[in-house]
């Protein structure tokens, strides 16, 4: 029997990742818009798609909630995009009852999935996500330390011209400006990063990442990034539909793991079926330990904006 994934929310970033949910045949896919016959005709779309592509797993298109049900992992992307000027932390508000409303109607039709959030401020939604479904923690996930990662290794990559697949890299925190790549824990070929790129270039790269949505944004102007974010979703949904224990920088719920408690916050996991099935606990030097904490105060701060209680859920 096929796993069923749904999507809230069929715009670009949501598309995106049912595409490439589609093409991988890890799970049919619904696809959820308050916008009437949008998820519809890009659910079409993808089926005309299949026979060209060689897919067997479907899709469908709904304005209700109806058909997610049993879902095995429900990925939330509806709430406004960033317009240029704008920073994560400007939607808080705006995204806040998008988010609420839509894991009140998912965890009701889907008691046993795993939510990941994806709409901005990410961290601070995976907060909200958690309060209202009232799901354990380690089946809601934030999903921003996939992508801060992936643009660290991209442009490690442009800067030393080696193949991707040589990168590996890690960021912790939270997704926004005060997220925290870590260049002892980046590696080319198991090589750090710290023998092979001079510091100020390292510190540049760092910039780029911490900016990478940001100028994106303003080169789009319209829109926002939606390949690399719907990519980041998918290794998590590939991770859980098959249970591949994969160890991934992830949104996950802090219960005392580096000397924080109560909050979200990007963390090395290990993803399963079960959602988040451990926290890594990396070495930090003061300095590195420093800038998390400034990172992890900067999502208490937007989450108190929303006076909000994880610790019931």
């Amino acid at each position: 029997m096929r796993r069923k994934v749904s999507i809230i929310g069929a715009g670009n970033v949501g598309a995106s990742t049912a595409q490439r949910i589609l093409e991988k045949e890890l799970a049919n896919v619904v696809l959820v818009d308050v916008v009437e016959g949008l998820p519809q005709g890009k659910a079409l779309d993808l089926a005309e798609s299949a026979p060209v592509e060689g897919f067997d797993c479907f899709s469908i298109g709904t304005n209700t909630y109806e058909d997610t049900a049993n879902s095995d992992v429900v990925v939330i992307t509806a709430g406004l995009a960033r317009k240029p000027g704008m920073s994560r932390d400007d939607l808080i508000m705006a995204n806040f009852e998008i988010v609420r409303s839509v894991t009140a109607e998912v965890s009701k039709k889907s008691p046993s999935s795993v939510i990941i959030i994806v709409t901005n401020p990410m961290d601070v939604m995976t907060y909200v996500a958690a309060v209202e479904s009232r799901f354990p923690k380690n089946r809601v996930i934030g999903m921003g330390g996939i992508l801060d990662s992936a643009r660290f290794r991209a442009f490690i990559s442009m800067e030393l011209g080696v193949s991707i697949e040589n990168i590996h890299a890690m960021v912790l925190g939270g997704h926004g400006d005060d997220m925290v790549p870590l260049p002892r824990y980046t590696t080319v070929a198991g090589i750090p990063i710290i023998e092979l790129i001079p510091s100020d270039k390292i510190d540049a790269i760092i910039k780029r990442t911490r900016d990478g949505g940001a100028e994106i944004v303003g080169l789009l102007k319209t829109g926002s990034a939606y390949y690399a974010p719907s990519s980041a979703v998918v290794e998590m949904v590939e991770a859980i539909i098959k249970d591949k224990k994969k160890i991934l920088p992830c949104a996950a719920y802090l219960d005392g793991r580096y000397g924080v408690r109560g909050i979200y916050a990007g963390v090395p996991v290990k993803l399963g079926r079960g959602g988040v099935e451990d926290i890594l606990e990396l070495k930090l030097t003061d300095e590195e330990m420093a800038a998390f904490l400034r990172s992890v105060d900067s999502v208490r701060k937007g989450i108190e904006k929303l006076k909000m209680d994880v610790t019931g859920g």
